[in-house]
């Protein structure tokens, strides 16, 4: 088998988590270190995971 980033469901989640971080970059400054970071890190969590 070849490397994980040929994997689609690997690059589907990379591409989740590009998305969320595009999204969340407007969201207000006080919520920096709240539900946004928490969000942030789980859509890596799942491109992680699966390599």
């Amino acid at each position: 088998m070849s490397g994980f980033k040929e994997l689609i469901f690997w690059q589907r989640a990379d591409e989740l988590a590009f998305q969320i971080y595009r999204l969340t970059r407007s969201s207000p400054s006080e919520e920096l270190y709240g539900m946004t970071s928490q969000i942030k890190r789980a859509a890596v969590s799942v491109a992680s995971n699966i390599a």
